[in-house]
């Protein structure tokens, strides 16, 4: 699967293009911005890009109108064809948001319901709609809304005629934008039995094609067999990266690591190729949360080191800054162009390490050295063994452990690394060391 050897860069196209809130029905042109960003994202080395959503909707993107319809104030159909086509031909993947637990009060089927209450052929689409009950908008009729938000309107994912009208649009994605994967929004929502006809029908359609659940809480790889996908969000350590360094306690985030993929039968989501990010749409960035502004380097280094893929938000590679306390417009800023500093330039060296490494993208977990500001962990696969080494301390860091070899070369830096006398980890470092045989 293409996905385990990549590294995506996420965008909310609706905040990235500075598009108006509400939906002002107004056709702009914005999407085509990608395409002045893609020597910034190739740069960096990403080869897959993760799109929240961009068809038509009321306002945020998550309340749906027609997934058939690229949202005009991002443009036309045409105009994200072009993006695509550009991206394809850089080599970069595109998986979109599909967004099938809600739809938005606009959605069409949902408006007639509204025009025509029990008259409605659309009443079966929508999870439970009662006619003498009225809702927070006054409609004079009762729905269900997701965690008892009444903008997002839950569908009936048990209906075969809404089964078909998403397989209708997602093979419609595939054939008009050549899409490479979904990512598919609250998919601890989501019915099982729906995400395994829909597995089937995309390998049906592509192959190789990639889809990513976001989940919170629950057993990882349990949650995956069941949903039959490829991967899941990993939220268990994105708070444990941020914790830890927050509170100079690496047990945290390896005790983490160790549950979900040590070596041994027990551990959870063993060989699961999970998503690892430091931020997203949906939470403070990565920059706002951690205290000590040189740790932030090392925060990436951990989620690039860890097994998973890596996933780099818009904006956060330079240090971009938003809490989640401020709204989450403040989170999905516009910015003019990109940017790059010494961060972007690490985390774009993170990229080059793991792109050549099968240890990284393939490889088993075990913990080496730990103590509350240092690990070493080693990442091993049939071919290759990598020592991820991190110190957070503001001194230098002497390690004793047997490192199984000689020589190892630094991946970020293509430095020689000697691990006779002990290992000498300087203040605010991050090393991925290959082991020379």
């Amino acid at each position: 699967m293409w996905a385990y050897e990549s590294v995506f860069y996420q965008i909310y196209p609706l905040g990235f293009c500075g598009a108006p809130f509400e939906n002002d029905g107004n056709l702009e042109h914005r999407i085509l911005k990608v395409i002045d960003w893609i020597p910034h994202i190739k740069k960096m080395g990403m080869n897959a890009i993760y799109f929240s959503p961009v068809f038509e909707s009321d306002t945020h993107g998550y309340n749906t109108r027609d997934y058939t319809k690229i949202d005009c104030r991002l443009g036309t159909n045409e105009d994200f064809k072009k993006v695509c086509d550009a991206l394809h031909k850089e080599g970069i993947k595109v998986v979109l948001d599909g967004v099938f637990n809600h739809v938005g009060r606009g959605f069409w089927a949902f408006q007639d319901v509204l025009k025509n209450r029990e008259g409605s052929p659309y009443v079966g689409w929508f999870n439970r709609i009662a006619f003498d009950g009225n809702s927070n908008y006054n409609d004079g009729l009762w729905y269900e809304g997701w965690e008892g938000n009444y903008d997002l309107v839950k569908l009936n994912l048990h209906n075969e005629d809404v089964i078909q009208h998403i397989f209708h649009a997602v093979e419609g994605w595939i054939n008009e934008f050549d899409i490479d994967g979904i990512r598919l929004d609250v998919a601890y929502c989501l019915d099982y039995g729906f995400l395994n006809r829909l597995r089937g029908f995309c390998d049906s359609k592509k192959e190789d094609f990639f889809l990513l659940g976001e989940v919170l809480h629950g057993e990882y790889g349990r949650m995956l067999r069941e949903m039959n996908i490829h991967s899941v969000t990993n939220y268990q350590c994105y708070k444990g990266i941020h914790s830890a360094f927050n509170s100079a306690n690496m047990f945290e985030i390896i005790h983490s690591l160790l549950r979900l993929f040590e070596d041994q039968q027990w551990a959870v989501a063993r060989g699961a190729h999970l998503l690892s990010f430091a931020d997203n749409h949906d939470v403070s960035r990565i920059a706002s949360i951690i205290q000590d502004p040189n740790c932030l380097p090392l925060v990436y280094a951990m989620v690039f080191g860890m097994p998973g893929i890596p996933c780099v938000y818009y904006g956060s590679e330079w240090g971009e800054k938003a809490d989640k306390s401020q709204g989450d417009p403040a989170l999905r800023a516009c910015f003019d162009a990109p940017q790059w500093n010494d961060l972007t330039d690490f985390i774009a060296k993170l990229t080059k390490a793991k792109e050549g490494s099968e240890a990284l993208n393939y490889g088993g977990f075990r913990s080496v050295v730990l103590t509350n500001k240092q690990c070493i962990f080693e990442r091993k696969s049939e071919n290759e063994r990598v020592l991820v080494a991190i110190n957070m301390d503001s001194n230098d860091f002497m390690a004793h452990f047997d490192a199984g070899c000689g020589m190892a070369v630094d991946l970020i830096t293509g430095e020689n690394f000697d691990f006779g006398g002990g290992s000498l980890l300087p203040a605010y470092s991050a090393k991925f060391l290959k082991c020379e045989r």
